[in-house]
Protein backbone atom coordinates (compact mmCIF):
# COMPACT_ATOMS: atom_id res chain seq x y z
CA UNK A 1 0.00 0.00 0.00
CA UNK A 2 1.47 3.50 -1.17
CA UNK A 3 2.25 5.58 1.80
CA UNK A 4 0.18 9.30 1.95
CA UNK A 5 2.67 12.00 0.77
CA UNK A 6 4.40 13.82 3.58
CA UNK A 7 2.30 17.14 4.28
CA UNK A 8 -0.50 15.75 2.23
CA UNK A 9 -4.52 15.84 3.94
CA UNK A 10 -4.09 12.34 4.00
CA UNK A 11 -0.62 12.30 5.77
CA UNK A 12 -1.79 14.86 8.57
CA UNK A 13 -5.16 12.86 9.18
CA UNK A 14 -2.90 9.65 9.68
CA UNK A 15 -0.62 12.38 11.85
CA UNK A 16 -3.93 13.15 14.08
CA UNK A 17 -5.11 9.45 14.05
CA UNK A 18 -1.49 8.66 15.90
CA UNK A 19 -1.18 11.27 18.43
CA UNK A 20 -5.41 10.48 19.46
CA UNK A 21 -4.36 6.13 19.32
CA UNK A 22 -1.67 6.56 21.38
CA UNK A 23 -0.88 10.47 22.57
CA UNK A 24 2.72 10.55 20.36
CA UNK A 25 3.40 12.77 17.82
CA UNK A 26 6.42 14.89 16.47
CA UNK A 27 7.23 17.52 18.76
CA UNK A 28 8.97 19.12 15.70
CA UNK A 29 5.93 18.83 13.56
CA UNK A 30 8.20 17.86 10.76
CA UNK A 31 6.55 17.22 7.28
CA UNK A 32 2.95 20.06 8.62
CA UNK A 33 2.52 22.33 6.16
CA UNK A 34 3.51 26.11 6.62
CA UNK A 35 5.55 29.17 5.93
CA UNK A 36 7.32 29.57 9.41
CA UNK A 37 8.12 27.30 12.16
CA UNK A 38 6.51 29.12 14.58
CA UNK A 39 3.69 28.39 12.40
CA UNK A 40 3.77 25.36 11.78
CA UNK A 41 4.16 24.28 15.32
CA UNK A 42 1.12 26.49 16.00
CA UNK A 43 -1.14 25.32 13.41
CA UNK A 44 0.19 21.36 14.10
CA UNK A 45 -1.30 21.82 18.29
CA UNK A 46 -4.31 23.90 17.42
CA UNK A 47 -4.96 21.05 14.70
CA UNK A 48 -4.62 17.98 17.59
CA UNK A 49 -5.90 19.68 20.72
CA UNK A 50 -8.78 20.56 18.55
CA UNK A 51 -9.02 16.12 17.34
CA UNK A 52 -8.54 15.56 21.34
CA UNK A 53 -11.49 17.80 22.53
CA UNK A 54 -13.77 16.65 19.53
CA UNK A 55 -12.83 12.38 20.53
CA UNK A 56 -13.18 12.95 24.34
CA UNK A 57 -16.33 14.64 23.63
CA UNK A 58 -17.68 12.06 21.55
CA UNK A 59 -16.37 9.10 23.62
CA UNK A 60 -18.10 11.33 26.82
CA UNK A 61 -21.43 11.54 25.20
CA UNK A 62 -23.76 9.46 26.86
CA UNK A 63 -21.62 8.66 30.12
CA UNK A 64 -22.86 10.46 32.99
CA UNK A 65 -21.54 10.71 36.62
CA UNK A 66 -22.78 13.07 39.14
CA UNK A 67 -20.50 13.36 41.67
CA UNK A 68 -21.07 16.75 43.72
CA UNK A 69 -17.61 18.23 44.88
CA UNK A 70 -17.18 19.09 48.56
CA UNK A 71 -18.94 22.82 48.44
CA UNK A 72 -16.68 24.98 49.08
CA UNK A 73 -14.18 23.00 47.89
CA UNK A 74 -11.17 25.18 49.43
CA UNK A 75 -11.44 24.64 53.05
CA UNK A 76 -12.03 20.96 52.85
CA UNK A 77 -8.59 20.84 50.33
CA UNK A 78 -7.00 22.88 53.20
CA UNK A 79 -8.75 20.39 55.97
CA UNK A 80 -7.07 17.65 54.26
CA UNK A 81 -3.59 19.13 53.20
CA UNK A 82 -2.85 21.38 56.64
CA UNK A 83 -1.41 18.23 58.48
CA UNK A 84 0.97 17.81 55.50
CA UNK A 85 2.19 21.19 55.50
CA UNK A 86 2.11 22.04 59.04
CA UNK A 87 4.77 19.25 59.67
CA UNK A 88 7.31 20.05 56.59
CA UNK A 89 7.38 23.70 56.47
CA UNK A 90 8.47 26.56 58.95
CA UNK A 91 5.43 29.13 60.77
CA UNK A 92 6.75 31.27 57.94
CA UNK A 93 6.26 29.39 55.15
CA UNK A 94 3.02 27.50 55.42
CA UNK A 95 0.37 29.79 54.39
CA UNK A 96 2.21 30.73 51.25
CA UNK A 97 2.65 26.59 50.69
CA UNK A 98 -1.42 25.52 51.87
CA UNK A 99 -2.30 27.98 49.36
CA UNK A 100 -0.51 27.20 46.54
CA UNK A 101 -1.14 23.71 46.88
CA UNK A 102 -5.35 24.15 47.44
CA UNK A 103 -5.39 26.39 44.39
CA UNK A 104 -3.23 23.72 42.44
CA UNK A 105 -5.62 20.89 42.80
CA UNK A 106 -7.99 20.13 39.96
CA UNK A 107 -10.87 17.51 39.75
CA UNK A 108 -11.22 16.75 35.79
CA UNK A 109 -15.28 17.54 35.57
CA UNK A 110 -17.86 17.72 32.33
CA UNK A 111 -17.82 21.50 33.34
CA UNK A 112 -13.89 22.10 33.12
CA UNK A 113 -12.93 19.15 30.94
CA UNK A 114 -12.41 21.21 27.78
CA UNK A 115 -11.05 24.19 29.62
CA UNK A 116 -8.24 21.99 30.68
CA UNK A 117 -7.50 20.04 26.89
CA UNK A 118 -7.55 23.47 26.03
CA UNK A 119 -4.65 25.06 28.10
CA UNK A 120 -2.91 22.34 28.88
CA UNK A 121 0.33 23.60 27.43
CA UNK A 122 1.59 19.78 26.97
CA UNK A 123 0.35 17.79 24.19
CA UNK A 124 1.19 14.51 25.76
CA UNK A 125 -0.22 15.87 29.46
CA UNK A 126 -3.37 16.66 27.60
CA UNK A 127 -3.52 13.51 26.02
CA UNK A 128 -3.24 11.77 29.23
CA UNK A 129 -5.84 13.74 30.99
CA UNK A 130 -8.37 13.13 28.62
CA UNK A 131 -8.22 8.96 29.39
CA UNK A 132 -8.45 10.14 32.93
CA UNK A 133 -11.31 12.14 33.01
CA UNK A 134 -12.59 9.28 30.41
CA UNK A 135 -11.99 6.20 33.10
CA UNK A 136 -13.77 8.23 35.22
CA UNK A 137 -16.95 8.41 33.31
CA UNK A 138 -16.42 4.95 32.20
CA UNK A 139 -15.96 5.37 28.53
CA UNK A 140 -13.93 3.91 26.51
CA UNK A 141 -10.22 5.52 26.53
CA UNK A 142 -8.63 6.94 23.30
CA UNK A 143 -5.72 4.48 24.07
CA UNK A 144 -4.64 1.32 25.89
CA UNK A 145 -1.00 2.69 26.37
CA UNK A 146 -2.93 5.27 28.99
CA UNK A 147 -2.62 3.63 31.59
CA UNK A 148 -4.36 3.44 35.43
CA UNK A 149 -4.07 6.76 36.83
CA UNK A 150 -6.28 8.70 39.44
CA UNK A 151 -3.85 11.53 39.84
CA UNK A 152 -1.62 13.32 37.56
CA UNK A 153 0.87 16.11 38.62
CA UNK A 154 2.33 18.75 36.33
CA UNK A 155 4.76 21.24 37.86
CA UNK A 156 2.23 22.69 40.77
CA UNK A 157 -1.11 21.36 38.87
CA UNK A 158 -2.55 18.34 40.35
CA UNK A 159 -5.14 16.75 38.10
CA UNK A 160 -7.69 14.62 39.80
CA UNK A 161 -10.20 11.89 39.02
CA UNK A 162 -13.59 12.03 40.00
CA UNK A 163 -12.77 7.96 40.76
CA UNK A 164 -11.20 9.91 44.05
CA UNK A 165 -14.94 9.82 45.59
CA UNK A 166 -15.20 6.07 44.69
CA UNK A 167 -11.91 4.81 47.06
CA UNK A 168 -12.67 2.31 49.56
CA UNK A 169 -8.89 2.09 50.38
CA UNK A 170 -8.95 3.54 53.76
CA UNK A 171 -4.92 4.43 53.67
CA UNK A 172 -5.48 5.72 50.16
CA UNK A 173 -5.62 9.85 49.45
CA UNK A 174 -4.94 11.14 45.72
CA UNK A 175 -5.25 14.23 46.22
CA UNK A 176 -2.61 14.57 49.57
CA UNK A 177 -0.57 11.96 47.33
CA UNK A 178 -0.67 14.24 43.66
CA UNK A 179 0.02 17.16 46.81
CA UNK A 180 3.63 15.44 47.83
CA UNK A 181 4.95 15.10 44.23
CA UNK A 182 4.07 19.05 43.80
CA UNK A 183 6.47 19.71 46.49
CA UNK A 184 9.52 17.84 44.77
CA UNK A 185 8.00 18.51 41.18
CA UNK A 186 8.26 22.16 40.56
CA UNK A 187 10.20 24.92 41.82
CA UNK A 188 9.80 27.00 44.88
CA UNK A 189 9.27 30.31 43.41
CA UNK A 190 6.20 28.44 41.56
CA UNK A 191 4.53 28.19 44.91
CA UNK A 192 5.65 31.39 45.98
CA UNK A 193 8.61 30.82 47.92
CA UNK A 194 11.82 32.48 47.83
CA UNK A 195 14.52 30.24 45.92
CA UNK A 196 17.66 28.56 47.33
CA UNK A 197 20.26 27.88 45.47
CA UNK A 198 21.36 24.53 47.42
CA UNK A 199 17.67 22.88 46.46
CA UNK A 200 15.18 24.93 44.42
CA UNK A 201 12.40 22.56 44.71
CA UNK A 202 10.61 23.18 48.12
CA UNK A 203 11.45 19.65 49.09
CA UNK A 204 14.77 17.68 48.29
CA UNK A 205 13.36 14.36 47.65
CA UNK A 206 15.68 11.68 45.56
CA UNK A 207 14.33 10.49 42.23
CA UNK A 208 14.49 7.13 42.84
CA UNK A 209 12.44 7.39 46.07
CA UNK A 210 9.66 10.38 44.65
CA UNK A 211 6.80 7.49 44.68
CA UNK A 212 7.89 6.20 47.78
CA UNK A 213 7.82 9.60 49.26
CA UNK A 214 3.99 10.03 47.65
CA UNK A 215 2.71 6.71 48.94
CA UNK A 216 4.28 7.33 52.32
CA UNK A 217 2.96 11.01 52.94
CA UNK A 218 -0.80 9.44 51.25
CA UNK A 219 -1.22 6.65 54.36
CA UNK A 220 0.40 8.63 56.96
CA UNK A 221 -1.98 11.27 56.64
CA UNK A 222 -4.72 8.80 56.44
CA UNK A 223 -2.77 7.07 59.99
CA UNK A 224 -3.16 10.55 61.41
CA UNK A 225 -7.02 10.89 60.42
CA UNK A 226 -7.75 8.04 62.06
CA UNK A 227 -5.38 8.32 65.19
CA UNK A 228 -5.23 10.73 68.14
CA UNK A 229 -1.90 9.19 69.90
CA UNK A 230 1.11 7.05 69.69
CA UNK A 231 -0.49 3.74 70.44
CA UNK A 232 -3.81 4.53 68.07
CA UNK A 233 -1.24 5.45 65.70
CA UNK A 234 0.81 2.18 66.03
CA UNK A 235 -2.57 0.40 65.24
CA UNK A 236 -3.49 1.64 62.45
CA UNK A 237 -0.24 1.24 60.75
CA UNK A 238 -0.40 -2.28 62.03
CA UNK A 239 -3.95 -2.82 59.71
CA UNK A 240 -2.07 -0.92 56.80
CA UNK A 241 0.55 -3.28 56.95
CA UNK A 242 -1.45 -6.37 56.74
CA UNK A 243 -3.57 -4.92 53.96
CA UNK A 244 -3.11 -3.92 50.56
CA UNK A 245 0.68 -1.61 50.24
CA UNK A 246 0.97 0.15 46.70
CA UNK A 247 0.37 -1.52 43.50
CA UNK A 248 3.39 0.69 42.07
CA UNK A 249 6.58 -1.24 41.28
CA UNK A 250 8.26 1.36 41.89
CA UNK A 251 8.54 1.38 45.42
CA UNK A 252 10.16 -0.78 47.25
CA UNK A 253 7.26 -2.19 50.01
CA UNK A 254 10.17 -3.06 52.81
CA UNK A 255 11.29 0.13 52.84
CA UNK A 256 7.72 2.10 52.91
CA UNK A 257 6.66 0.08 55.55
CA UNK A 258 10.21 0.84 57.64
CA UNK A 259 9.70 4.16 57.01
CA UNK A 260 5.42 4.04 58.25
CA UNK A 261 6.83 2.15 61.07
CA UNK A 262 9.39 5.34 61.88
CA UNK A 263 7.18 7.73 61.09
CA UNK A 264 4.07 6.82 63.27
CA UNK A 265 6.57 6.80 66.53
CA UNK A 266 8.01 9.97 65.72
CA UNK A 267 6.83 13.41 67.06
CA UNK A 268 7.15 14.63 63.53
CA UNK A 269 6.79 11.88 61.22
CA UNK A 270 6.75 14.24 57.76
CA UNK A 271 9.97 15.04 58.59
CA UNK A 272 10.92 11.54 59.20
CA UNK A 273 9.35 10.33 55.81
CA UNK A 274 10.99 13.29 54.19
CA UNK A 275 14.62 12.54 55.98
CA UNK A 276 14.64 8.69 54.66
CA UNK A 277 13.65 10.24 51.08
CA UNK A 278 16.32 12.46 50.29
CA UNK A 279 19.47 12.10 48.42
Amino acid sequence: MRMPAVGSSLWIEGEVRRYLTRGDYDCFFAGWPGRTVIAIATDATQRLRAALVEATLRRARGFERSVPLPEPIDPWLRYKLSPMVQGLFTVYERNCVLDALARGIVFLTPHNIVDVLTMEPWLSTAWRLANLYLDSLGAQRLGSQAGELVGLNQGAICYVSLVYFDQTDPFADYVVHEAAHVLHNCRRAAIGLPERRHCPTPLDIAFHQRETFAYACEAYSRILAMAHDGESRQAAFERHKASELPPDERVDHGKYLAILAEAVRARNGWRCITRRCAP
